[in-house]
């Protein structure tokens, strides 16, 4: 209770003090003028054009081919939507693994309950954290990438991974509907038998997931394009 009401009073004070305000999200932006009456500048994050890698290391690793896998990449943490990620995925008729990459940045209690929940399906696999070289391959060889997520300020990696040429799907909140436009898939938020329905739907199409495919790259790459995003941020300093 005392840290959430001190994490308030910071937000109270950058409102009424701050020169100016960036935020991440038009959503962001409409909260501090209903909330606050104070004006923001909105200035996404931004993505550069990645190299496309070979599915080499995570082979070795962990048996992954290019389309052979469904991927999240993320924080473990409650509001990421990991829960029913598992649950839908359980529901769905395919030979595909689930991917669930990332380190744990809640509690142990937490990662025990996911992979109890997965423990009964053995094409759910937990990587752990990764970097470098194994987080290259699995952005660049997934069937299809998904974020459930109940929660967001603006998601990097749903950048990232259009940004790849990946076909997603994510949670219908606005934050991430704002930045996929109507070039990824969209499920009802928290809503398992909807998720479940939408990933058997991509694994039963795979024409549908390849046109998302070839369009993810190009249009992610410039709406959300690192050199923009840096002459805004300067010229707002330089003011």
């Amino acid at each position: 209770g005392f840290a959430s009401k001190y994490i308030k009073f910071g937000e109270k004070v950058a409102a009424k003090y701050a020169d100016e305000i960036i935020v991440l999200s038009e959503g962001v932006q409409k909260y501090f003028m209903d909330t606050y009456g104070r004006k923001t500048r909105f200035i996404p994050n931004g993505v550069n054009r990645p190299v496309l890698r070979k599915a080499d290391v995570i082979k070795e690793k962990f048996g992954l081919e290019k389309d052979s896998y469904l991927l999240f990449l993320g924080r473990l943490v409650p509001e990421k939507g990991i829960r029913y990620l598992i649950e839908a995925f359980k529901q769905v008729q395919t030979d595909k693994k689930l991917v669930i990459a990332g380190g744990s940045s809640d509690t142990q209690v937490f990662m025990d309950e996911l992979k109890s929940l997965a423990k009964d399906d053995d094409r759910i696999i937990f990587t752990g954290f990764v970097q470098g070289e194994i987080l290259e391959e699995l952005y660049s060889n997934p069937y299809i990438y998904t974020l459930p997520s109940d929660l967001e300020g603006m998601p990097l990696s749903l950048l990232e991974a259009m940004s790849y040429g990946n076909c997603c799907l994510t949670s219908d909140i606005p934050e991430c509907a704002e930045v996929v436009e109507d070039k990824a898939l969209l499920f009802r938020k928290s809503d398992v038998s909807d998720l479940k329905a939408k990933l058997q739907n991509a694994c039963d199409h795979p024409e549908m997931v390849e046109t998302y495919k070839a369009q993810a790259e190009e249009f992610i790459c410039r709406k959300y394009n690192w050199n923009d995003v840096v002459e805004k941020t300067l010229k707002l300093y330089q003011r």
